[in-house]
């Protein structure tokens, strides 16, 4: 039995035909930048959300990109964030000529631990800031896994220190926390629609939430040159316009997510289940306040590297969200961040593990991962 991390294709066949449909009327509308299709979904989303404003984009990465542009985030800012996640959460900021600066995670939600924003804020604030010295201007707490994270304490530090909250939201498609959607809950939400995702675009597209008119007017504006109306420019933008068939696909696929992210915690559910005899394992934790969608199923073990090779000889394929901490990417070498700053963050990179999650995930393949699991660690 082979059974993939994910499988896009068994989706797609449940929903071909509406697809198909779909897909046929861009065609033959010819509107594929932009235009109705996108417009018809931005407000679908937005109403899922419980948003005002929902404004299409490209990527996830240009959401929230063109966020922190639309916030004013630029030189001499920094945003403060967490380590792991997808290095495109730091890169928005370094695009904005802003600092990234990184706040370990809570060991049980892996999403930013409030605490560790707080110490870092009154660090800051007791030494001051000079015209040399980087000055925080937003948060971007990280819905890691289709958990979110502890908005209250984050949202409660952040206006105590008047500053900024970008949700990343981009795996965090019909989260909540406590009963407020991911995306609704900070000044903006930004989420990818990359295939793989709990609301996957078939291809990149992202998109921006918000309550507010003119962070809303201001993005609208970014993402398509900077232009109030045609040839007329306002202010340098970019071509970061959601395309007409990622619209009408996502329209589609609004339509069942609630169904599929209940197929995720039943899928989620059994996995505890199977797995919680296995003392050697650390099973994902679902905070009371949060309803989790399991955009990723994260057990923990120091084996990991050798139970992931163990799995896939077996034709079990699993995954790694993330193996390296962006602080101690390459690309951020040059940050100087000490290693003990962040062990939190560091210790879970070495141990993650991502089981097989997608709603069509049947039982009798879950039985076999749990199977092969154990076989594995009573070697």
């Amino acid at each position: 039995m082979k059974i993939p991390f994910l499988d896009l294709k068994a989706q797609y066949d449940s929903i071909k035909p509406e697809i198909h449909a779909a897909i046929q009327q861009v065609m033959d509308s010819c509107a594929f930048a932009g235009g109705p299709f996108v417009r018809t979904f931005e407000k679908q989303f937005a109403t899922f959300c419980g948003c005002d404003h929902c404004m299409g984009v490209g990527s996830g990465t240009e959401a929230l990109w063109l966020t922190l542009l639309a916030l004013g985030v630029g030189l001499g800012d920094e945003v403060i964030t967490v380590p792991n996640t997808f290095i495109a959460t730091a890169e928005a900021v370094s695009f904005c000529s802003a600092t990234p600066v990184f706040v370990d995670i809570d060991e049980k939600t892996y999403t930013m631990d409030p605490q560790k924003l707080e110490d870092y804020l009154q660090i800051r604030l007791k030494f001051g800031a000079s015209h040399l010295t980087p000055r925080p201007k937003a948060i971007i707490p990280v819905h890691i896994f289709g958990q979110t994270a502890d908005m209250d304490s984050i949202m409660f530090i952040a206006r105590k220190h008047g500053l900024y909250v970008i949700e990343d939201a981009c795996q965090a498609h019909g989260a909540e926390y406590k009963g407020r959607p991911a995306g609704s809950m900070g000044d903006a939400g930004c989420f990818s629609f990359y295939p793989g995702k709990n609301l996957g675009a078939y291809g990149e597209a992202g998109a921006v939430t918000t309550n507010t008119a003119d962070l809303a007017e201001k993005i609208t504006i970014l993402r398509d040159h900077g232009q109030t109306k045609k040839y007329y420019h306002e202010r340098i933008g970019w071509n970061a316009r959601m395309d007409g068939i990622q619209g009408a696909v996502l329209s589609v696929k609004l339509k069942h997510l609630p169904a599929w992210n209940r197929a995720r915690r039943e899928k989620a559910m059994m996995y505890n289940d199977l797995l919680s005899g296995i003392d050697s394992l650390i099973l994902p934790y679902a905070a009371d306040d949060a309803n989790h969608v399991y955009h990723v199923y994260a057990v923990r073990t120091q084996q990991r590297d050798a139970l992931l090779k163990y799995l896939a000889d077996e034709n079990i394929y699993c995954g790694i969200h993330y193996p390296v901490p962006v602080h101690l990417q390459t690309a951020y070498s040059n940050m100087g961040v000490k290693n003990n700053n962040l062990k939190v963050s560091e210790r879970v990179a070495r141990e993650l593990l991502s089981l097989p999650m997608y709603p069509e995930l049947t039982d009798k393949q879950q039985i076999r991962v749990k199977e092969k699991i154990q076989e594995f660690l009573s070697i």
